[in-house]
């Protein structure tokens, strides 16, 4: 069993991010806490990725489509999909981003 401080994961300025790879876990996440429009902007996996929106109401744009989620709600984005969000909430937003492999692979919208 490995037991990790949260706090390790957080770089400068960024979102804690576990690789689940370097623990032995075959799941990999972001924390993020987002101020009101800001977000990420658009990039995709080649697996899916599922956000789970804590606190907040998330606009998310998938391959062109937009959607708000909010608090209590789960989006599951689909492999391959050209997604971006912001946080649409006037205070900031809470979310979990689970990627499915323990090691996180990303490409960004050029």
């Amino acid at each position: 069993m490995n037991v990790i401080d949260f706090n390790s994961l957080r770089p400068p300025g960024g979102s804690p991010r576990f690789e689940g790879g370097e623990y032995g876990s075959s799941v990999s996440f972001f924390v993020v806490t987002r101020g009101p429009g800001r977000g990420a902007s658009k990039h995709r996996h080649p697996y899916d990725e599922t956000y789970v929106i804590l606190d907040g109401e998330i606009e998310v744009i998938v391959d062109g489509e937009m959607l708000m989620v909010g608090s209590g709600h789960i989006a599951v984005i689909p492999a391959n999909a050209w997604h971006e969000f912001k946080n649409r909430s006037d205070h900031a937003a809470l979310m979990v981003n689970i990627h499915p492999v323990p090691e996180m692979i990303q490409e960004d919208w050029s």
